[in-house]
């Protein structure tokens, strides 16, 4: 079932994470064209759309991997400070970035895991070095996360000895060993098959119920039904719909949406 709206008290907070009228193009190519994304605490966000559609794209622009060309990123109530470089726009305080980033979790398609170092080494890698924590409980930490994800008995491994899916995991737990305030999962199934999709989608399922906070790109319409309180539809770089999963799923207004639904088995 798909998770119901925090209560009025977290509602009416500051946002975690706000994304105000957001533009980014390459080249002459305009890929958003002003969104707007608003995710309070517990909120898990569902970004749905067909390929192009601008959703990867804002959920770097999101994380600074991206800098948008227009628009506001305003993360747990501090505005993305920005100058100019080059007649281009860049963050002004690259100390803000890395807090934000450090903060703002973001999980890949492609797990990214460091081949040389093994599965453990791999989650304790950043808590070490960017938060300059105590390697014995940089290691406890990554042991008890690794469980949790249901890999423990990997932590020697190296990523070339697991799974599809077994990586997306480890690549999930590296994201929770810095403890952030939200996550940003880019297609976290689509490069693998069912049956290790099935276990990504639990450790994701497992999130949301614990009320982490977390925007996630999906393909997956199931998942994005399921684990999300708030539905996204992307159009051509523009919102063209939004709303609680039963809204969007069970009655969507946009034509284009109807079509999007109805060719992906949503609907």
């Amino acid at each position: 079932m798909a998770k119901t709206a925090k209560n009025g008290a977290d509602r009416d907070g500051v946002p975690v994470l706000e994304l105000s009228g957001i533009h980014k193009s390459f080249g002459d190519l305009e890929v958003i064209k002003g969104v707007d994304l608003v995710a309070h605490k517990g909120d898990v966000i569902s970004l749905i759309g067909s390929s192009g559609s601008g959703k990867s794209t804002l959920l770097r622009c999101a994380n600074l991997l991206e800098i948008a060309q227009a628009g506001d990123i305003i993360f747990e109530g501090e505005t993305v400070r920005w100058r100019q470089k080059h007649g281009e726009r860049a963050p002004a305080d690259m100390n803000q970035v890395r807090k934000i980033r450090a903060n703002l979790a973001m999980v890949f398609q492609q797990f990214n895991l460091w081949a040389h170092m093994t599965i453990l080494e791999n989650v304790m890698e950043a808590p070490l070095t960017v938060l300059n924590e105590p390697p014995d409980e940089v290691e406890s930490l990554s042991r008890n996360l690794l469980d949790k994800v249901g890999i423990g008995d990997k932590f020697d491994n190296y990523p070339s000895q697991l799974s599809g899916g077994q990586q997306q995991r480890a690549a999930i737990a590296r994201a929770l060993a810095m403890r952030p305030t939200a996550m940003l999962f880019d297609e976290p199934t689509s490069a693998l098959d069912p049956e290790l999709e099935a276990e990504v989608i639990r450790v994701i399922k497992g999130l949301a119920e614990e009320g982490r906070t977390m925007v996630i790109v999906t393909h997956d319409m199931n998942l994005a039904a399921d684990v999300a309180n708030h539905v996204i539809f992307l159009h051509n770089g523009l919102v063209e719909e939004q709303g609680s999963p039963d809204k969007v799923f069970g009655s969507p207004d946009s034509t284009r949406l109807q079509q999007f639904l109805s060719a992906t088995g949503g609907a």
